[in-house]
C-alpha cells in the first residue's frame, strides 16, 4: 500500500511485579525517553512529567490506580538506593502495565487537552488524526451533549491570511451541503489564535482503512458504497460545488454501513472564475486519484473531474491497487495523462464486465468521454448492481444522444407511415427525401460510434 495504515495497539498488559528491578533494554529506554521529552515540550513550564503521566495512564484506562502507585513506589525506591534514574513511564513499560506506543500517544492527549482549553463549549476527548494542513480532534459539545469532530488549523499557518481564508472557505463550502452521505458542517470560528471548524463526528473508519485491512472489496459492497458517494457528489454538483479530492481516505463508513464524503478542503464553486484564474496551471488533488484536467491546471473543472476521482477510488476498492503507480507523484500523474488504464477485470478476474466498463468510462482521459453528470453515472451503477449491463457505458449500446436521435427518427417515420397515399403511388415504395437524409444521418452516427469503440 502507498500510505502507512493507522496503527492499532492490541497488546495486553501482563504485570511482572513492581519488585522486579531488571534494567530496561537500551532501545526501549531510548524510545520511552524520547516520548517523555516530547511530552515535556508539550507541557506548561514547571509541570512534573511523572505526575501527569500517572494521571493520564489512569484516566485512559491503561493501568489501575494501584498499579501506578506501585510503579511510583518503585521509582522512589530505585532513586533512594541510587540504583537507577528510571522515570514513571519507563517503570510502567518495564512492568508491562503499558506499552511504549501507549506512552507515545500520551503526547497527543496532552496536546488535545491544551487545545480544548481554548475552544469554549467543547471538551476535547482525543486526537483523531493529523495532516499537513490540519489536526482533527474528537470532542464533546457540552451544550448539546453530542460528539463532534473539530478540525484545527496548525499554529504555523495561523498568521497566513491565505491559509486562513482557505480554511474558512472549506467551512463555508461544507455548510452549503445538507445530505445524509456528506459529513455535516456545524460551525467555523476563531478562539484567540486558534482557528477551528466543527463538523459531524463519524464513529467508524475510512474506505482506505478497509482496503489496507482486507486488500479489496467485493463488487457488490463496493457498488453500494460508490452509489452513496455518487449521490453525495450529485448533491454537491447541484449546489454548484466540485469536491476535487475524492479518494478512499475521504470516504467515511459509519458502523451502520452508511458512506459519507468528507473533507471539503479543496472544494470550489464551479462558477468561481476568480479562483479558477488564480489556480490556473496548478495541480490540486491527490496524485493517485486526480483527474487529467486537474493535473494540467485547467480553469474549467467540472463534475467529470470528481467522477474520474470516484472511478479511481472504485478501481482501488475492487482491485486492491491504485489505477496508476510510480516512483514519485510526478510519475503517477504523468501516467494519468498518458498511460493506458489496465481494465479492472484484468486485474481482478472475479469482476463482472459491467463494472469494468463503468470504471473505464469514469476514468476516460478526456472529460467529454466520461459521464457528464452523476445522474448518468448513477443510472449505470444501479443497473450493474442489479446484475444488468450498464446502458451508457456498455460498448454494445449507443450513447444516449444517439439513442435519442434514433427514437425521434423512428417516431417521425411512424407518424409518416400513417399519412394516406394515392393509388398511383401504391405500386412501389415511396422514398421521401427528408426521410432518406434522416436515416443517412442516423446510420453515419452509428458507424462513427462503432469505429470509435473499435479503436478503444
Amino acid at each position: 500500500m502507498h500510505d502507512t495504515p493507522r496503527e492499532q495497539d492490541a497488546r495486553q498488559a501482563t504485570p511482572t511485579g513492581a519488585g522486579d528491578t531488571r534494567p530496561v533494554p537500551p532501545d526501549e529506554t531510548s524510545t520511552v525517553r524520547d516520548a517523555e521529552h516530547a511530552i515535556q515540550q508539550a507541557l506548561p513550564e514547571g509541570t512534573n512529567v511523572d505526575t501527569l503521566v500517572g494521571r493520564l495512564v489512569i484516566e485512559q484506562g491503561l493501568a489501575t490506580e494501584e498499579e501506578v502507585t506501585q510503579a511510583l513506589d518503585r521509582v522512589k525506591l530505585l532513586r533512594e538506593q541510587q540504583q537507577s534514574h528510571l522515570s514513571l513511564a519507563e517503570v510502567l513499560v518495564d512492568a508491562d502495565y503499558v506499552t511504549k506506543r501507549q506512552i507515545a500517544r500520551l503526547r497527543q492527549i496532552i496536546e488535545a487537552e491544551r487545545t480544548g482549553q481554548k475552544i469554549p463549549g467543547y471538551k476535547i476527548i482525543g486526537k483523531l488524526g493529523a495532516g499537513a494542513m490540519a489536526t482533527v480532534y474528537k470532542a464533546k459539545q457540552l451544550s448539546l451533549d453530542r460528539m463532534v469532530a473539530i478540525k484545527v488549523l496548525p499554529p504555523k499557518f495561523a498568521g497566513n491570511p491565505q491559509f486562513i481564508e482557505r480554511f474558512y472557505a472549506e467551512g463555508r463550502a461544507a455548510a452549503q451541503l445538507n445530505h445524509p452521505n456528506i459529513v455535516q458542517a456545524f460551525d467555523v470560528g476563531r478562539a484567540g489564535d486558534l482557528y477551528y471548524f466543527i463538523m459531524e463526528y463519524v464513529d467508524g473508519r475510512t474506505v482506505y482503512d478497509d482496503i489496507v485491512k482486507h486488500k479489496r472489496f467485493s463488487e457488490a459492497e463496493a457498488l453500494d458504497i460508490i452509489i452513496q458517494i455518487a449521490e453525495a457528489l450529485e448533491h454537491a454538483h447541484t449546489k454548484g460545488l466540485i469536491h476535487r479530492d475524492v479518494k478512499p481516505k475521504n470516504v467515511m463508513m459509519t458502523r451502520e454501513g452508511v458512506a459519507k464524503l468528507a473533507d471539503m478542503g479543496l472544494a470550489r464553486a464551479i462558477t468561481d472564475k476568480e479562483a479558477a484564474e488564480a489556480e490556473a496551471g496548478k495541480a490540486f488533488g491527490t496524485p493517485y486519484y486526480i483527474s487529467p484536467e486537474q493535473i494540467r491546471g485547467e480553469k474549467d473543472i467540472g463534475p467529470p473531474a470528481d467522477i474520474y476521482s470516484l472511478g479511481a477510488t472504485l478501481y482501488h476498492m475492487v482491485t486492491g491497487t491504485v489505477p496508476f503507480d510510480g516512483k514519485n507523484p510526478s510519475a503517477v500523474m504523468h501516467k494519468h495523462l498518458k498511460a493506458e488504464l489496465v481494465a479492472p477485470d484484468h486485474v481482478n478476474p472475479k469482476l463482472g464486465a459491467g463494472i469494468s466498463e463503468v470504471i473505464e468510462m469514469m476514468m476516460a482521459k478526456h472529460p467529454a468521454r466520461r459521464y457528464r453528470h452523476c445522474a448518468d453515472l448513477l443510472l449505470d451503477l444501479r443497473q450493474v448492481r442489479k446484475g444488468e449491463p450498464p446502458t451508457i457505458a456498455h460498448k454494445d449500446v449507443l450513447p444516449s444522444d444517439t439513442l435519442a436521435t434514433l427514437a425521434a427518427a423512428e417516431a417521425q417515420a411512424t407518424a409518416t407511415s400513417e399519412i394516406p397515399v394515392d393509388a398511383s403511388s401504391a405500386a412501389g415504395p415511396v422514398i421521401r427525401p427528408w426521410l432518406f437524409v434522416t436515416l443517412c444521418i442516423v446510420a453515419a452516427i452509428s458507424i462513427i460510434f462503432n469505429i470509435i469503440q473499435a479503436i478503444n
